[in-house]
């Protein structure tokens, strides 16, 4: 019997993962996700599922909607990756991580498939999750996609609502160079007569997703057209308004059907990150000096980020930053506040921005900046020399914030 580190070790060396090899790993399509779940009698179709796609905010949205479903008594799966401390963050029942048995049994009974299929790491964590839901006896699931929509190894299922956050460029050499593109492959998760949610998107980006649905002969529902409200909830960020909003236009359409109760999904709000356990989000580490941590890691992202700042009181402000060397790092540089000071860490990652490719773009700049070897150093640091009042923000690679967590 293989202890669950031993089995943790084995799928992120001997499975292609975009998590740790970029795009060498990817393998799009569903033929492979399909033949492996058949080996487990199609354990996704055990439960109803809620299907979220989009490039940033699906992660904020699938714990919104796992936790109101769970406050309203529901057995509640939530798929979501990528994950920053442990393995299991991707996996969880109403709240609690699956257990270590859990994932180290699922390998065990099924390597011999593994090898025979060749799936990547996020096909398997894919059948993970939804046979690890289906032996819970979950009512319903949060699945997020991984990576795009239309060919991504979650499109297998046929879900209750389909919900596309949003759209920004990521993932370019896979998706498309433009939003349209994009936007194609993330409308790839409509399905014919299964209604579908829009979240905060560009204007000119509604006619792909209108087409698509009409050619579904699916209901759309556009949350930027529904009556905009003030939530109050513990998800930090103006950003997260947006991801409220996209949420609860879901449950809206959900809420007959499913019995919710409209004071206990309002309430639910209030405790997203406590009842989801979600990580990485406006997520506060420390008081003196405010420590923020934020998973933002793409231009659309790090510029929500930067502009919910505006709601942070501090002094002076230091930014902790680390990326994969196919974000678009240097755009990403250039949209943080100019008084910041700037800790450019490079990480243990072949994907790694190294600190001479930052040196070399910060020697072309006048930004105030500082260069490191690891998260660590660059904390540290930041500690010795932020003021009380000051605040420490630390965003970019998952990989960063896994050093710091």
């Amino acid at each position: 019997m293989s202890t669950y580190q031993e089995v943790v070790t084995w799928l992120f060396d001997q499975v292609p993962n975009y998590q740790h090899q970029g795009g060498v790993a990817y393998k799009p399509g569903l033929e492979r996700i399909s033949e492996l779940v058949e080996c487990m009698g199609n354990p996704q179709k055990a439960f109803k599922i809620i299907h979220v796609a989009g490039t940033n905010g699906k992660g904020s949205v699938s714990h919104i909607l796992a936790n109101a479903f769970a406050e309203n008594g529901y057995k509640t799966g939530l798929f979501t990756s990528p994950h920053i401390k442990d393995f299991r963050e991707r996996i969880k029942i109403n709240g609690t991580y699956i257990s270590e048995t859990a994932v180290v049994d699922f390998v065990e009974q099924f390597k011999a498939d593994f090898i025979r299929i060749n799936p990547s790491f996020f096909e398997i964590t894919t059948a993970m999750a939804f046979k690890a839901f289906a032996d819970a006896g979950c009512d319903i699931a949060i699945i997020e996609t991984g990576l795009g929509g239309r060919l991504d190894s979650t499109n297998i299922v046929i879900p209750e609502l389909s919900i596309i956050t949003n759209i920004g460029l990521d993932h370019t050499a896979f998706l498309g160079n433009t939003l349209g593109q994009i936007a194609q492959e993330k409308a790839g998760i409509i399905k014919n007569e299964i209604p579908v949610v829009i979240g905060d998107i560009d204007p000119s980006l509604r006619r792909v997703f209108q087409d698509k649905a009409n050619d579904a002969n699916a209901a759309i529902v556009f949350s930027q057209d529904q009556p905009q409200i003030e939530f109050k909830s513990d998800l930090l960020g103006d950003y997260q308004q947006r991801n409220l909003q996209t949420a609860k236009t879901a449950l809206d359409l959900l809420k007959e059907n499913w019995g919710l109760d409209e004071e206990k999904v309002v309430h639910s709000f209030l405790n997203v990150t406590g009842g989801m356990k979600l990580l990485g989000r406006m997520q506060a580490i420390n008081e003196k000096p405010l420590i923020l941590v934020d998973a933002a890691h793409n231009v659309a992202g790090i510029m929500s980020l930067v502009n919910g700042l505006k709601a942070v009181e501090y002094k002076a402000l230091h930014i902790i930053y680390g990326a994969s060397n196919d974000k678009e790092w240097r755009e990403i540089l250039s949209l943080f506040p100019n008084k910041a000071m700037l800790h450019l860490a490079s990480f243990d990652s072949t994907r790694a921005v190294t600190t001479a490719e930052f040196m070399t773009a910060i020697e072309k700049s006048d930004y105030n900046a500082k260069l490191y070897e690891s998260p660590v150093d660059a904390l540290n640091y930041c500690k010795t020399v932020a003021h009380e009042d000051d605040l420490i923000l630390i965003c970019g690679s998952f990989y960063l914030i896994e050093k710091l967590l």
